[in-house]
């Protein structure tokens, strides 16, 4: 039945699906079925093709894996992090896969205590995930969260530092979010319903059955997700529940666990805000009548929006993504011009600091910032050519202390290389930032080999910043380039919006627009580009390997989000509903033609595509792997040319692949040498190593 290299057969009654008076037959929705023995076989089947066509390059996948392993920093620390008589660190050890979680009591020369070694976890494991680690406000006891089947559902468990044993209660079917109160005795966590949607809010006390917690909070509606936090000042403990477009937030006192939650504000379709606490008063940005964002204050005591108050009032060119407040300080996390800003107030708001930054393209990730009385704010910092550099920044006398910069071994010089920030301009009208960087040799006569990333979805904007798995292609005389499209965030809350429900199309002509600039230009031409996204990213490359197939020599999608109206008319599968509010409900007609209309697997022609990789996990609840599959086999079926079509698909994984950091790289040296040997002509030799320039 499964001939590799060939579609597999539809089975014998195909799936019908009719909606708004339009009928589709789908001969592959039977690989939905994870059950079917037929659809591991053809997984499988797929996988030994892969693994037969890419034979060849076995060895340099090898020589390149350890290219990329010989520039990781092989035994780190990262920079301790105080909280109280504590200094909180990770440990990564040479020849392990995971990070070992650390402390040391009254400063660096105190021994090092290991709270969690998730080797150790992971030892009987082909994958594992920690998704948080969260100590109580007196030191003494550990929630964490593991993941072992790359499924989303984690468990909670709770460990004694002082004894180094696990308490007997553990919570199964958990989200990653868990909450001490203050009281150092009372845990909140939030569970799963069938779709892995976060719905309720427990509250566990320690020492007592897990089954006898009680439900604080029940989200009935499908489209809202549910999370715990507490404030910076440890004053309150925040739930908040959002859709896409929609939040609400309660709130009750961190030390009084067992008194009931406050609401701020009742939901209001469209209306989002976030919550903060300092002094007596809530800081709340939110996006009413502002849809950039602005900050507002509010009493505790009557926090509805009837009582909000302008701090820092809404900007036309200036997005306000967030806050991190201190007691003396008040930090604004904004982006302006397509990049990442930090301004700082002083605590009566007289004042106002604008950080400077060293590059014209760079970005950076606040914290952790955990001490509230802190007057020094920690970020990590990086651009194309910078490495990731933790930062200490001193509000007083607003000086730069750099406390680490990832070693990256090797003979990396960033001054061999050049970062560009151009804006493209679209049929449309519009310009969209894309940032370039490349080698200071090149030439521009369109034999460079190119590499165009993307995303653009769920306001989610790709940053400019170091990747050291690039440098293996920058040292092959790549040029690589994310387009910073509609569907991000990155000129503002408009270019969102115009990225989304029936602006779908802006985010791949944007893309296509910005490939076509890449040759325009002379930096490389259709059959030396290459193109890669993953997830809603590779809803991208699909869309545009259907609309300008002519244009690329070869992608890479991975998980990719490529049957958009089936899994979208799903609502039993994880996520779906939630996701109404970005690609649009299919029970509205217009939508679901809109949606029709470039969903890639609906679109897949009787035509030449580029060579195609695509990498999926089988336990992936985000994107399920029967939409590579399915995308694979019918375009299998269709297409005209001769060019290589690879589906992998990891047995052991869900959406984010290889937990471990060695497994990773291997799974980064498999996609770069495709791209090499898709890329490979006449005048390159891009899988000889010794080219590396």
């Amino acid at each position: 039945m499964y001939i590799p290299g060939r579609p597999p057969c539809a089975k014998a009654i195909p799936h019908i699906i009719t909606q708004h008076g339009q009928t589709r037959i789908d001969p592959y929705f039977w690989l939905r079925n994870d059950d079917d023995q037929d659809v591991m076989r053809y997984l499988e089947a797929e996988n030994a093709y892969t693994q037969q066509v890419m034979a060849h390059t076995t060895d340099f996948q090898e020589k390149l894996y350890h290219e990329l392993h010989m520039r990781m920093c092989k035994a780190d620390e990262t920079v301790p992090v105080g909280d109280g008589d504590y200094w909180y660190y990770l440990r990564t050890e040479e020849h392990q896969q995971y990070p070992v979680f650390c402390r040391k009591h009254n400063g660096c020369d105190a021994p090092t205590e290991v709270l969690l070694d998730q080797n150790q976890l992971a030892y009987s494991h082909s994958y594992c995930n920690i998704g948080t680690v969260n100590v109580s406000s007196n030191h003494r006891w550990l929630a964490y969260t593991v993941d072992t089947g790359g499924n989303e559902r984690y468990t909670l468990f709770i460990k004694d530092l002082t004894t180094g044993t696990l308490l007997p209660e553990y919570m199964s079917n958990v989200s990653i979010s868990s909450e001490w109160a203050e009281d150092n005795h009372t845990l909140f966590y939030v569970v799963l319903d069938e779709t892995l949607r976060p719905y309720k809010l427990l509250r566990h006390s320690l020492g007592t059955q897990v089954e006898e917690d009680d439900v604080i909070f029940h989200e009935a509606d499908a489209a809202f997700f549910l999370n715990i936090a507490k404030t910076r000042s440890r004053a309150y403990l925040l739930l908040t529940l959002a859709s896409t477009t929609t939040t609400e937030v309660w709130f009750t006192p961190a030390a009084q666990p067992d008194t009931s939650f406050t609401l701020i504000h009742a939901r209001q379709p469209g209306l989002r805000y976030t919550v903060d606490h300092h002094s007596d008063q809530f800081l709340i940005v939110t996006n009413e009548n502002a849809p950039n964002g602005k900050l507002v204050t509010t009493s505790i005591k009557t926090p509805d929006k009837e009582h909000w108050r302008e701090l820092v009032p809404h900007q036309e060119a200036v997005l306000l993504e967030g806050i991190d407040v201190f007691r003396h300080h008040l930090v604004l996390y904004t982006r302006e011009d397509g990049l990442k800003q930090i301004c700082i107030l002083d605590s009566n708001s007289a004042h106002a600091l604008k950080v400077k930054f060293p590059e014209a393209a760079y970005t950076f990730q606040p914290g952790p910032n955990v001490e509230f009385d802190a007057d020094t704010l920690r970020f990590t910092y990086s651009s194309p050519i910078t490495p990731p550099s933790v930062i200490d920044y001193h509000i007083p006398t607003q000086t730069w202390e750099q406390k680490k910069q990832d070693e990256i071994s090797g003979d990396y010089d960033p001054t061999h290389y050049v970062v560009a920030r151009v804006m493209v301009a679209t049929a449309d009208g519009v310009h969209v930032p894309m940032t370039l960087v490349h080698n200071r040799i090149i030439g521009y006569d369109g034999r460079n080999p190119a590499l165009l990333y993307g995303y653009g979805a769920y306001g989610i904007s790709i940053e400019p910043g170091f990747s050291s798995y690039c440098l293996s292609l920058l040292k092959r005389g790549f040029v690589f380039a994310i387009a910073h499209v509609r569907g991000g965030s990155d000129l503002g809350h408009a270019w969102y919006d115009n990225g989304k429900l029936l602006n779908k199309k802006n985010t791949f002509t944007d893309f296509i627009a910005c490939a076509e600039y890449l040759v325009a230009t002379g930096y490389t031409t259709p059959k030396h580009l290459a193109i890669m996204g993953g997830s809603a990213g590779g809803l991208l490359i699909g869309a545009v390997v259907n609309m300008r197939p002519d244009l690329f020599q070869a992608a890479v999608a991975q998980s990719p989000f490529l049957d958009v109206v089936t899994t979208i008319s799903d609502p039993s599968l994880p996520l779906t509903t939630m996701e109404y509010e970005e690609w649009g409900n299919p029970e509205d007609e217009e939508a679901f033609r809109y949606m029709l209309s470039y969903s890639p697997y609906d679109n897949i022609g009787a035509k030449k595509y580029p060579h195609l990789l695509l990498t999926t996990g089988l336990h992936d609840p985000r994107v399920p792997y029967w939409e590579a599959a399915k995308f694979v086999a019918k375009l299998r079926a269709s297409k005209t040319d001769t060019n290589v079509l690879l589906l992998k698909t990891d047995m052991t994984t869900g959406h984010t692949g290889a937990s471990g950091r060695l497994d990773y790289l291997k799974e980064v040296a498999f996609e770069y040498t495709f791209l090499l040997y898709a890329l490979s002509g006449k005048e390159h030799c891009l899988l000889d190593s010794s080219n590396a320039v």
